[in-house]
């Protein structure tokens, strides 16, 4: 059913290639849930929780496949079965990107999008083999101040083949709040010491410098996240049965998707063609700012009036919303973030 619901949602936007972005998140529990056990909870230690995959459309902000799974579950657990479905949710869509955190950079995950073709930027984790070859790479080159780059061919000791690496290092003393992670095997030495590093494997073979750009956005997915669990209590219903928990959290997955639709649709156009500037409210401000308004209904002969208590310099800008629900049509048309053409 949800399957359905969401091919249709999508069927609703005109983007041509869709940045796909792949996080996992904790939820707490308090209870004797079904699912609900011991595992990675930084906020909660030793508290029972799940541990939800999830996939975010970044061009359209909106979320395209949600399995709810155990506290107990790795990041990348079934993760090859979880980008089938949601790229069967997509429906006719097609990804252009995909990226993930170091959670999701296994080899076989990494050989199965080659095998899609799907182009990704996957950040990885900094073991040993990979620490000592960024320290031996030569030809790190500076982006900014305090931030260099390298790229490398590196095959790690799990990989069937090489891959191309970026390594990207920022100097603590340089940056106001540097990125990364201190190499272990370093983390006394006088040079390597002072910086914080990150690496991403990639297909692409675009500058280093447009692929660490390009990573940087997949961090919205926390923002998508908070709000999830904040304005949509997305965490909150909790059932004794795990299907019903995951039908409920799905639910309030599709009333996120359908209000960042109304958002960027209608919402952004009227606020746009008022000459103020592109802001993506909360739900909590929209609920103060456009729902929960006072008003009552009257009548004059056969017709029906909507009178509403508002301020004077705010009735524009809810006049251009409804003329706006009036002109809008579907498809919505958006930009795309990333295109491999």
């Amino acid at each position: 059913m949800f399957g359905a619901l969401y091919r249709w949602l999508f069927a609703q936007i005109a983007v041509d290639g869709l940045t796909l972005d792949l996080d996992s998140t904790v939820m707490t529990r308090y209870g004797t849930q079904e699912g609900a056990v011991r595992g990675y909870n930084p906020s909660k230690r030793g508290r029972a929780s799940h541990h939800p995959l999830m996939a975010f459309v970044s061009d359209t902000r909106m979320i395209a496949n949600c399995w709810l799974r155990p506290g107990n579950t790795q990041s990348a657990h079934n993760v090859r079965g979880f980008l089938d479905s949601t790229l069967d949710r997509l429906g006719d869509k097609r990804v252009a990107l995909l990226r993930a955190d170091s959670g999701f950079s296994d080899q076989v995950f990494l050989q199965d999008l080659e095998q899609k073709k799907l182009s990704h930027v996957i950040a990885l984790r900094l073991n040993q083999p990979l620490q000592r070859a960024l320290v031996e790479a030569s030809g790190w080159w500076m982006l900014d101040d305090g931030i260099d780059l390298v790229s490398i061919t590196y095959q790690a000791p799990s990989w069937s083949q090489p891959r191309r690496v970026i390594g990207i290092r920022q100097h603590i003393d340089k940056r106001l709040n540097p990125k990364g992670e201190t190499l272990s095997l370093w983390a006394s030495d006088p040079q390597w010491g002072r910086y914080r590093f990150a690496a991403l494997v990639t297909d692409l073979t675009l500058p280093a410098a447009e692929i660490w750009r390009l990573y940087r956005g997949r961090a919205d997915c926390e923002n998508r996240i908070k709000e999830l669990k904040y304005d949509f209590a997305a965490d909150s219903f909790c059932l004794p049965d795990f299907w019903a928990t995951e039908a409920s959290l799905n639910v309030a997955l599709l009333a996120y998707n359908c209000m960042s639709l109304f958002r960027q649709a209608a919402l952004r156009a009227s606020v746009l063609e008022h000459g103020s500037k592109d802001i993506q409210h909360a739900l909590t401000t929209l609920r103060f700012k456009l729902f929960a308004k006072a008003g009552y209904t009257t009548t004059e002969g056969r017709k029906h009036i909507l009178k509403s208590s508002l301020a004077m310099h705010k009735r524009e800008w809810m006049e251009g919303l409804w003329d706006r629900s009036k002109t809008f049509s579907l498809p919505v048309h958006f930009a795309p973030i990333f295109s491999s053409a």
